[in-house]
């Protein structure tokens, strides 16, 4: 695992998963940076000899990572103001499966990035502290029903999963591609050939693509979810990526597929690098509706923490508006917060008030108890259906 210790600092996530990374900012610290094994490890020092430590498993790209200066002033400041020790550390494997690798023996203290799916995974499991925090009253109630409503994980930035597609896509299906929905996907071969989405047996972003279907199918049409696969998959051009960074880097290459499983806020971050409307993004529509999968992230308090006060206080922080500010052109989400406005930038976003979240008509644990299921159909279909 990647590790870096600092006296409220840290070290270099995607946005996803969760998060899209944006301009790394040189920060101003004295940094010590060695390789062991191939492992980075990054400590800023400060001095913090005889203050508490708190151990916090993180992903590498939470506020654009260590190397960024909204990533040192999250972690700089609740340090200096707290008199703690900050030790971030970035598991090699899923937040989820380190937790319950630990479970006899936790080695962390609070857990940043559990989400929708992974969250009841994580609580089902007996691996979180519930905590109701005071600034949850700004926190939209389905979000907190959408990750935990039994607080053991608390809402810090939501989303919604999208269809990217280029300009020239649209041009070519003269502008049907922004009302489209997973049959039509499903059922027009030329479309198909140009979608890649991420492979749900191995990476987040491909699970909650594969959940948001087949909630759109079980909810919306009321038919059996495999038919979309049973039709798409044979179609496809594009092999399913192993994870969200090299899906995209493959859709924003020349040449490469029109049309990706994605979020709606990449258009925003598309105008923020400079680039507006190089591509759209939209959810799948029916009968006049956008219906779409809300994507939540958490943080929570690990079950055997030495330090509850203090956790509890980091999670206050993480809700105050100083940080939530920072989520927006960090992140590339929608700051849990809805005190805090968004920049300007993502009105080239769709509104995510004229979206209908699918997450409503389940419930947490219900998807976490299904989800080995849906994955293992989806294998089988895929095993036997996929072009070689």
């Amino acid at each position: 695992m990647t590790r870096v210790s600092a006296r409220g600092g840290a070290e270099p996530r995607r946005l996803r998963d969760p998060g899209r990374l944006g301009r790394l900012l040189k920060v101003s610290a004295v940094a010590l940076v060695i390789v062991i094994g191939g492992v980075g490890v990054g400590a800023y020092l400060g001095s913090g000899l005889g203050e508490p430590t708190l151990v916090i498993y993180a992903y590498p790209s939470l506020f654009g990572g260590p190397g960024n200066a909204s990533y040192a002033y999250v972690f700089d400041t609740f340090a200096q103001t707290h008199h703690v020790h900050l030790d971030v550390v970035f598991p090699s494997g899923t937040l989820v499966s380190t937790l319950l690798s630990q479970q006899n023996a936790p080695a962390a203290d609070l857990v940043i990035g559990l989400d929708e799916i992974t969250a009841p995974q994580a609580e089902a499991h007996g691996l979180l502290v519930p905590y109701t925090p005071p600034g949850i009253a700004n926190v939209s109630g389905s979000l907190v029903g959408e990750i935990s409503p039994d607080h053991a994980a608390t809402p810090y930035e939501w989303g919604y999963l999208g269809f990217d597609y280029t300009s020239a896509f649209a041009n070519l299906t003269h502008g049907a591609v922004a009302t489209a929905s997973f049959p039509e996907l499903a059922a027009n071969a030329s479309w198909a050939r140009q979608f890649l989405y991420e492979d749900p047996t191995v990476d987040l972003t491909g699970e909650e693509f594969l959940v948001w279907e087949i909630q759109y199918y079980e909810q919306v049409l009321h038919e059996n979810w495999t038919g979309f696969w049973s039709q798409i998959l044979p179609e496809l051009q594009y092999k399913p990526a192993p994870d969200w960074s090299t899906a995209f880097n493959e859709f924003a290459t020349a040449g490469g597929p029109s049309m990706l499983a994605s979020y709606t806020s990449d258009p925003a971050y598309a105008a923020y690098t400079g680039t507006p409307g190089a591509y759209n993004s939209t959810v799948s529509w029916w009968n006049g509706t956008a219906y779409g999968w809300r994507t939540v992230y958490g943080i929570g308090i690990v079950q055997g923490t030495r330090h509850l006060s203090l956790d509890q206080e980091f999670v206050n922080w993480f809700l105050n508006g100083s940080v939530q500010s920072e989520i927006p052109l960090n992140e590339w989400e929608y700051p849990a917060n809805a005190t805090i406005p968004v920049p300007s930038v993502y009105r080239w976003a769709p509104d995510p008030a004229s979206i209908v979240p699918l997450n409503d008509a389940t419930t947490p644990a219900e998807i976490a108890a299904a989800l080995t299921g849906w994955v293992t159909t989806y294998q089988e279909l895929a095993n036997r259906l996929l072009p070689p």
